[in-house]
């Protein structure tokens, strides 16, 4: 059995300017792909990585600023991966959140960066808003939750990035 080299050129991708060019190569079958193949003509999907949000109380800063809105990003592999190995995490796993959270917190407030110490010294009702975020956007990829009315039974959804007081 002859094998020819991946991508060499066959009688049916000769140049058709230069009938020459390729002559000796060995004639195959047509391409079956037809040269008007329909486009993909379905809106493309854009990838949301980014979510914004407001901590319910928000961290204060050494020079008592309160910082409240924020963005968070989708983790990577390497974000759960890298907490891992740190010490801290592994003599207290319940210290796993924050270091991972110091690493998808890209914006709060006016601050210019965001780390586990931060993470540290926030409100404990700040920390659980932001797991919860965390799982939210990681495991569904929006900030939507389903919930029922406590009244009528009615299902619907609330958004839990909201950008405004009582939204989050």
């Amino acid at each position: 059995m002859r094998r020819s080299a991946v991508g060499a050129p066959t009688a049916a991708h000769r140049d058709p300017q230069n009938p020459a060019a390729g002559a000796d190569l060995p004639r195959s079958a047509p391409a079956t792909v037809s040269a008007e193949a329909p486009a993909d003509t379905a809106p493309r999907q854009q990838l949301r990585t980014e979510f914004p949000f407001e901590l319910p109380r928000g961290y204060v800063d050494e020079s008592g600023t309160v910082h409240r809105d924020g963005v968070m990003r989708l983790s990577t592999a390497r974000d759960e991966l890298v907490p891992l190995r740190d010490v801290r995490v592994q003599e207290n796993p319940a210290y796993l959140s924050v270091v991972l959270l110091g690493r998808v917190i890209t914006r709060l407030g006016t601050l210019t960066m965001v780390h586990d110490g931060i993470v540290e010294n926030m409100f404990a009702s700040d920390l659980a808003f932001l797991q919860d975020f965390y799982r939210q956007i990681n495991a569904e990829g929006h900030t939507r939750a389903a919930v029922q009315c406590p009244h009528c039974s009615q299902p619907f959804e609330v958004e839990l990035g909201g950008s405004r007081l009582g939204e989050s």
